[in-house]
């Protein structure tokens, strides 16, 4: 069963509207800011729990999320997701044994509680055999990670690793290929991680 989340904030359009970004102190100065959570899954694309390390190298300016929204306005979907693969890189994620793909799009605001929201997106990476096959999961081209970091660099979130990205013009829903999300706990926020 397909589930539809409406995500706070993936609202890309108010994004927009409330102007450039409200600076957060732990917003990184040029250097890379680091975080790794634990992943806990339970859906159609599989289910246990493993480790993932995100790396932002940059965060998204105005103009790129004004690209993003019109393309959603424009043309749905589909165009959506041709701008958002010319984007320049924001980072990576990947999990201790795999290879690490590029992100497109990273957005963080600053939360009421002194911490923030952070907002993560790509195209989804497929195989050569779901692209050829182009089975039920090749609707869902889209990664979103959700992550409320609080003050002390510690917090919670959501990756939607298959999902489907539609627009009513003012908000942004998520439709899931699994039932749920991947549960992302222990999230920890780190200038530098050990290797």
């Amino acid at each position: 069963m397909l589930r539809r989340l409406r995500i706070h904030g993936l609202v890309l359009a108010a994004l927009v509207a409330a102007g450039p970004s409200a600076p957060v102190a732990a917003q990184t100065l040029g250097e890379k800011e680091s975080f790794t959570a634990i992943a806990i899954a339970n859906n159609e694309l599989g289910s246990g729990a493993g480790r993932v390390l995100i790396d932002v190298t940059r965060w998204s300016t105005d103009a790129e999320t004004a690209a993003l929204v019109k393309a959603l306005q424009d043309g749905g979907s589909q165009d959506l997701l041709e701008k958002l693969r010319d984007q320049r890189s924001t980072g990576t994620i990947r999990t201790p044994d795999s290879l690490a793909y590029d992100l497109r799009f990273a957005q963080e605001m600053p939360a009421g509680d002194g911490g923030r929201r952070i907002i993560l997106a790509t195209d989804r990476p497929m195989s050569f055999w779901e692209t050829w096959n182009q089975p039920r999961t090749i609707d869902y081209p889209f990664t979103v990670i959700q992550m409320e970091i609080g003050r002390d660099g510690h917090g919670k979130g959501t990756m939607s690793y298959a999902a489907k990205v539609i627009g009513d013009g003012k908000f942004i829903e998520l439709e899931n290929f699994g039932t749920s999300p991947v549960m992302l706990t222990e999230i920890e926020a780190n200038t530098k991680r050990p290797d």
